[in-house]
């Protein structure tokens, strides 16, 4: 065997040795992720479990307290929002999230439900907003004038269903901006609505268990 063959032996038996270390050499694991402060939570990270505080915001202006037992995630064209709804003092409340250029909250307390016959409308009162699609319609109820703001399909999926349910939706908004009116129209179920309240996200505490 040559000098030259010897040394080309050696090379190639270096660069095995240094290819099977890289081999078996343990890779450093991945950095962990940063840990979320479960003191700071905003409404906006709020998810199933968690435990709501809303200042005021309950019978006699007391705390209203509950723990999200369902989120509602919706779509109506690009906009999405979510819901989480729990149970205080044996009604059903919710919250109706949306952070999109600010982070938005709207509350449904009171748990009342109501026909849009209790509203003072009918189904081709709504049928014409729809069509219009003109912001300065409004009529009376409940001592306030409500003003239409948007009409549209929309699609509702419960605790991250990948399929969902559409809806047809029409919302309004009391003229002092502090309540918004959502009436919901299922296939095969009549037309339903419910009121939510303008909140301070800064009033409400979300805790983590």
């Amino acid at each position: 065997m040559g000098p030259i063959t010897i040394l080309l032996v050696i090379i190639l038996g270096a660069l095995l040795i240094m290819v099977l270390k890289k081999l078996f050499e343990r890779q450093p694991a991945p950095p962990p992720p940063p840990q979320q402060d479960l003191s700071r939570l905003s409404i906006a990270d709020a998810r199933v479990g968690d435990s709501i505080s809303i200042s005021g915001g309950g019978d006699n202006y007391s705390d209203l307290d509950f723990t999200a037992d369902r989120h509602t995630g919706y779509e109506a064209g690009e906009n999405r929002w979510f819901e989480l709804s729990g149970t205080y003092k044996e009604r059903r409340v919710a919250l109706d999230v949306r952070n999109n250029d600010e982070l938005e909250v709207r509350g449904f307390l009171d748990g009342k439900k109501y026909t849009i016959e209790e509203l003072g409308l009918s189904e081709d009162d709504l049928a014409q907003i729809d069509q219009r699609q003109n912001t300065a319609d409004n009529f009376e109820w409940d001592g306030k004038n409500w003003y239409f703001l948007l009409s549209r399909e929309m699609g509702a999926f419960r605790d991250g269903a990948p399929e969902g349910k559409g809806f047809y939706g029409w919302e309004f908004r009391s003229e002092d901006g502090q309540r918004y009116l959502y009436v919901r129209k299922r296939e095969g179920e009549p037309f339903s609505a419910a009121v939510a309240v303008q909140l301070n996200p800064a009033d409400i505490t979300v805790l983590r268990p």
